[in-house]
């Protein structure tokens, strides 16, 4: 029988004394913590109603002090997933900015990802879905209100966030009720912080992680930055629109209906009418935008009749009514594309 390495006393109270400091850590110092005592990679797989499964990803011999260090390192990520509230314990999040980048990188070696979604503690059996949103902390909190029990993983990667999801939900039931909730937080005629925005990319097998990402970048350019139409919109669902992409920022500054728009909206009373256009476009009518809005329906009305005397529209005539809400398509794809780049 293979002798088992002897015991270091030292080695032990180090172990122990770090561990005991870690108190107030969350799970990734925790980790790190680990993977500083022992000298290699640690990893991590949660399961709902059970304990982590840790592990050392060590090259060369185990050491004596292995199985107390991962003793150690699973009673406390236990103590952490106690300690968070009952909404969000299944969403505890073990989050390496370096790892969700590295699975998302498609210039990375699919072993490569593959080793970062062992460590990032995700189910290689599961199809994984990325999301990438405008503000990342604001979407971590509605994501773990809106999927409960799901586990998700965020980063920030440049000026976007992105989040890994892996959610049973199809896309059409899952852009819909994120929709939903982050209209119910952030509503479109309150005077108040506009809440995040979203690009939902495919499901995907996890190895394929970089293909759902650019795909929800790319939705992203569509979701609403403006507060009114869609604040969550799924790649998928994009169709025909989705080409619309793959136009310059810049070219659709230029565009003459584009260019109209943001003269009118360049001033507060033009902004409101611009706002009361695009509310009209998302609620249909003018009786049901100024119930939408609180205003009376005359104000409304007065609103619109400028607009359409300024772009020589008639929204009563459908090719108009259509006109109107792909300029205003356009125009937004322009505004959320310039303020994801910092502009």
């Amino acid at each position: 029988m293979d002798k088992q390495p002897a015991l270091d006393a030292d080695e032990v109270f180090t172990i122990v004394s770090h561990f005991d400091r870690l108190d107030a850590a969350d799970a990734e110092a925790a980790l790190r913590a680990a993977a500083e005592l022992a000298g290699c990679p640690v990893g991590v797989r949660w399961s709902d109603a059970t304990e982590p499964t840790v592990w050392l990803e060590r090259e060369g011999p185990a050491r004596a002090t292995d199985e107390l260090l991962l003793h150690r390192l699973r009673h406390l990520l236990n103590r952490l997933n106690r300690a968070v509230p009952a909404q969000g314990a299944t969403s505890l999040r073990i989050d390496d900015p370096a790892l969700i980048e590295l699975l998302l990188s498609g210039e990375a070696k699919p072993e490569e990802r593959a080793r970062a979604a062992r460590l990032l503690g995700l189910d290689a059996t599961r199809e994984l879905r990325v999301l990438a949103t405008s503000s990342p902390g604001s979407a971590t909190r509605l994501l773990a209100k809106a999927l409960p029990g799901q586990s998700i993983r965020t980063a920030t990667i440049g000026r976007v966030g992105a989040v890994l999801c892996q959610s049973a939900r199809d896309t059409t039931s899952l852009s819909d009720h994120l929709n939903e909730v982050i209209v119910d937080e952030f509503p479109a005629s309150a005077h108040s912080e506009r809440g995040p925005w979203l690009g939902i990319g495919a499901s995907v097998a996890v190895l394929e992680a970089p293909t759902s990402w650019n795909q929800a970048q790319r939705a992203l350019r569509f979701a609403s930055s403006t507060g009114f139409g869609r604040r969550a919109i799924a790649y998928e669902r994009l169709s025909l629109l989705e080409v619309l992409a793959d136009i310059p920022v810049e070219r659709v500054r230029e565009i003459d209906d584009v260019v109209r728009i943001n003269q009118i909206a360049s001033t507060a009373a033009g902004a409101a009418e611009v706002d009361t256009l695009e509310a009209l476009c998302q609620y249909g009518t003018l009786r049901r935008t100024a119930t939408e809005l609180h205003l009376h329906h005359s104000t409304v009305a007065a609103r619109i009749q400028h607009v359409e005397r300024s772009m020589g529209w008639d929204l009563d005539d459908p090719i108009d009514r259509f006109l109107a809400t792909f300029a205003l398509m356009l125009r937004r794809v322009s505004l959320s594309a310039t303020e994801l780049a910092g502009g």
